[in-house]
């Protein structure tokens, strides 16, 4: 079936990898510490964030103190912008998509980065969009993906829902979407191509 609208998420498809674990990386290796005990850390609170109950700030005063740091906030949220690693092959792809196709965004996602992402690339082609950490709820929670419909103005099943992580397919897939597990960039295009959504210009190979 041919999709009127497609909708993505952010982190693992627009990104290379996850932004949380390359912001555990990153913050492992500025820091000299291990990466299990920033891990640790970062995702016993990091919820907090995506749910838009705590502000960066107020997560990095916790950060700092639970891994025993004493760097300014400035430098912290320069590491966590830094920690973004686009996919500029799915970018050119999302420019590449018809405009008779209506395009969401259904992203957990924190503040800062979605104003970051709101500025930069590509942005202007996302119909709908829907931060997490704006709403106060997330995948896989229903709520989050009847609000992204709503903004979208299609039913479940004429939207095409990609993300790479399987409990928000299932979690799509019990709604009614169409629904397609991102790993890669060519599989992806092909399915679109298969389901009769013409690209005028091939993405990049990365």
């Amino acid at each position: 079936m041919k999709p009127r609208g497609i909708l993505f998420d952010w982190g693992g498809v627009f990104t290379v990898g996850t932004f949380d674990g390359r912001m555990v990386r990153n913050t492992a290796r500025r820091f000299g510490l291990e990466e299990k005990e920033v891990a640790r850390a970062y995702f016993a609170e990091v919820q907090r964030l995506e749910l838009g109950a705590w502000s960066l700030p107020r997560f990095w005063s916790y950060f700092s103190r639970a891994l025993g740091l004493d760097a300014p906030y400035a430098d912290f949220e320069a590491l966590f912008l830094a920690s973004v690693a686009p996919r500029r092959e799915m970018y050119e792809l999302l420019a590449a998509i018809p405009a008779e196709v209506t395009v969401g965004l259904l992203s957990n996602n924190y503040p800062v980065i979605s104003d970051y992402l709101r500025a930069g690339e590509g942005f202007d082609r996302f119909d709908a969009v829907f931060f997490s950490n704006e709403e106060g709820v997330k995948k896989p929670d229903a709520r989050a993906f009847e609000l992204a419909l709503e903004r979208m103005g299609l039913p479940a099943g004429e939207v095409l829902f990609v993300d790479d992580h399987p409990d928000n397919v299932a979690a799509a897939d019990a709604l009614g979407f169409l629904t397609h597990r991102f790993e890669a960039t060519e599989p992806f295009v092909r399915e679109l191509r298969e389901r009769g959504i013409a690209l005028p210009t091939a993405p990049r190979r990365p």
